[in-house]
């Protein structure tokens, strides 16, 4: 009987371990994800506008304790790279052939952002399949009360949670989401594609010429 008994516990223990396993977050320290532009929710905007957004692309590349979000568009490209080590950002914009370049120290980064520093999550138990991937829905509520939708995948989290500094909280990697500009129009980013190889350091690699300086 104790022998039994001693089975028993020791399969329970090991299945345990293996649920642990299978639940347990993998640290995503290189990849590329790509997002689509989704409009279709938006109401009285002009055509322009309208196509402007529909050729508008999202890339969030991840390595190790660095982040960078392109964002591009047929007038307009911008992108932001982070360093979780020195907390240290650099924005790059390009607008009608001109380059402007602005660095960003930690403090003056954390007051860039102060405005979502008092974001609240609120997890949801509704999930959505992106990518194959079984996502969680959750709500973001800013300070100033508006609240934002987004979905993430619980079993993956980045290696920098501020590339988007909106997302630091969360408990997963996000792959649909919206966003709020400052004209108060939300707008729908999906992940179209995830690709988990090697990103090049190229990527961020800081510009030292043909830039001119932006401050904020």
């Amino acid at each position: 009987m104790k022998k039994y008994l001693l089975l028993i516990i020791a399969t329970v223990f090991t299945m345990c371990n293996v649920f642990a396993q299978q639940t347990k977050q993998r640290v995503l320290a290189e990849c590329t994800i790509d997002y689509m532009v989704d409009i279709s929710e938006l109401t009285g905007i002009d055509n322009t506008l309208a196509e402007t957004f529909k050729a508008t692309t999202k890339t969030v590349y991840i390595k190790g304790n660095k982040s960078r979000v392109d964002v591009k568009s047929p007038s307009f490209s911008q992108s932001v790279i982070y360093d979780k080590n020195t907390g240290n950002a650099v924005i790059l914009r390009e607008i009608g052939g001109n380059k402007f370049i602005t660095n960003l120290n930690s403090d003056t980064w954390k007051k860039k952002n102060s405005n979502l520093d008092n974001t609240t999550i609120k997890t949801l138990d509704e999930t959505k399949t992106i990518l194959g991937y079984a996502c969680k829905k959750a709500i973001l509520t800013l300070a100033d009360g508006t609240n934002l939708n987004l979905y993430y995948v619980p079993t993956f989290i980045p290696s920098v949670k501020e590339y988007e500094f909106q997302f630091k909280e969360v408990p997963g990697f996000v792959l649909e989401y919206e966003s709020q500009d400052k004209n108060g129009m939300k707008i729908k980013y999906t992940a179209t594609k995830i690709n988990l190889n090697p990103v090049s350091a190229n990527k961020f690699e800081i510009p030292t010429s043909g830039y001119r300086i932006l401050n904020e």
